[in-house]
């Protein structure tokens, strides 16, 4: 391999950590963000967020990205270092500023810093490309800076919205939304509704909404960091909680959704800090096989179950292993696997 296409690789791998990084921004962002054109904007943006990130790696692999296991190595710690500092990032975008109106402004901030990142990015991918000779990655530089340029200014077109917003509630007191209410919980009820619906509808139907289902994934991890910042021990789902001992308290924590470890996660950062406690929940956060998953009972599962896929049923295993494990669940994924 030459060193021009080595340098191509080398800048693509970066490219391609910051989109898998920028993916878990957005989620937080979009969870705690209210309905309107600015959610709009950041839900759309997922979407193409998740085309770049696939396109560069698919560039990746037809440039023959390297087996060295140490190049290997690097590009991992890339990911790793870019999906930590988003990690890192959402519990600080979820406590910032004084309302859920400044919290969002101060975002759109950020996301505009972002998107001028991304552009001069692959600007730079855009202009190496050429001067090598490569027109098939630069052109694939090209077409993802249209997409950022439009991204920031259709953000920067919501700026003054999004500041009006903030002097109506931080100077006039005429708060819009209440951010443990509106942003993720919405995303997360509305993700758990159309499943359920699909679940009660014909086989075409149920499959048609868990696609509409999976495209938010991890609302629910950050619909718990948004309440639990702000909740008191009542508010948990495991009853008398300041009351229990660290023992206690890991006993139960299996039996909770992501919503709810997250919750818990969040109140006990800011109180015992257990370390016991906190390591527990760091062993069973994750992704749930779906989101809303949580908030489905058995037959509504099955349903899902039923369309067939494979990968889902092993994901379903796995999750409901380590927390609920429910018979019924774990029989319709155990017969999708057994007749794949």
């Amino acid at each position: 391999m030459d060193n021009a296409q080595q340098k191509i690789l080398q800048y693509l791998k970066e490219a391609h950590a910051t989109e898998q990084a920028l993916i878990r921004v957005l989620q937080s962002q979009i969870a705690m963000t209210p309905r309107g054109g600015y959610r709009n904007a950041l839900e759309s943006h997922l979407g193409e967020t998740v085309d770049h990130a696939e396109r560069v790696q698919a560039r990746l692999r037809e440039l023959g990205e390297s087996s060295n296991p140490l190049e290997l190595g690097i590009g991992i710690l890339q990911s790793v270092i870019g999906q930590a500092l988003a990690i890192g990032k959402t519990p600080l975008d979820l406590l910032r500023g004084t309302g859920g109106e400044e919290k969002v402004l101060k975002n759109a901030k950020d996301t505009c810093a972002t998107e001028a990142l991304e552009i001069a990015t692959y600007t730079a991918i855009e202009r190496l490309a050429s001067s090598v000779g490569d027109g098939q990655t630069a052109a694939l530089a090209r077409s993802i800076q249209d997409d950022e340029r439009e991204m920031l200014a259709r953000v920067m077109r919501e700026i003054p919205r999004l500041t009006e917003a903030v002097v109506r509630a931080e100077v006039r007191g005429n708060p819009s939304y209440d951010i443990t209410e509106t942003g993720a919980a919405d995303a997360a009820r509305d993700a758990a509704q159309t499943v359920k619906a699909g679940a009660r509808n014909a086989a075409s139907a149920g499959r048609r909404t868990a696609r509409k289902a999976r495209r938010v994934p991890g609302v629910a991890q950050a619909e718990g960091q948004v309440k639990g910042a702000v909740a008191s021990a009542s508010d948990l789902a495991i009853a008398r909680y300041d009351e229990l001992t660290a023992a206690e308290i890991v006993e139960q924590l299996g039996d909770l959704s992501q919503i709810d470890l997250a919750k818990v996660d969040s109140y006990e950062r800011r109180h015992g800090k257990r370390k016991t406690i906190l390591s527990r929940i760091t062993s069973l956060r994750g992704d749930e096989p779906w989101p809303g998953y949580d908030e489905l009972g058995v037959n509504e599962i099955q349903a899902v179950l039923g369309e067939g896929d494979e990968d889902r049923a092993r994901r379903v295993r796995s999750y409901e292993r380590a927390h609920k494990n429910r018979t019924g669940v774990l029989g319709a994924s155990e017969r999708e696997l057994t007749n794949a």
